[in-house]
């Protein structure tokens, strides 16, 4: 009996850990969702732009845009005054800003210094590859 509720344990243990990769939430998929995985801060203005563009051209079957920041730029997010006009533009086109958190941990950056306004995913190309699994279309810079 005590192997039993060991195995039975150690599969729940695998279980939970497989769902931790998986995105967690479903999206629309009637809506046409979108993901862009960047390695520069300053490509946030163009990003921005396409969003809105597509939140045009998609009108009422635009659904979630999100952007995952990665790589040595994540260095750049803690600093408000660069960050601040990106943070203001994504707020008001609806745009989840992300930072990936491998990115944050190899760099040293204090997730905790981040803007309020932005997210940590513990592994943005997992992240993007699970948006797309949810049928979102993607593009990495």
């Amino acid at each position: 009996m005590k192997h039993v509720l060991t195995l039975a344990l150690v599969a729940i243990t695998f279980m939970t850990g497989l769902q931790e990769g998986k995105a967690q939430t479903t999206y629309n998929k009637e809506q046409s969702n979108y993901f862009v995985l960047t390695r520069s801060v300053p490509q946030l203005k163009a990003i921005i732009l396409a969003a809105d563009q597509l939140a045009a051209d998609d009108g009422e079957k635009f659904g979630e845009f999100h952007v995952v920041i990665c790589g040595q730029t994540v260095s750049d997010l803690t600093n408000l005054e660069t960050m601040q006009p990106y943070l203001d533009m994504a707020k008001d086109k609806n745009i989840k800003l992300l930072a990936c958190g491998f990115s944050l941990k190899k760099f040293g950056v204090d997730a905790s210094k981040l803007p309020k306004e932005m997210g940590v995913v513990e592994n943005g190309i997992l992240y993007g590859f699970n948006l797309q699994k949810d049928g979102f279309l993607s593009i990495t810079l």
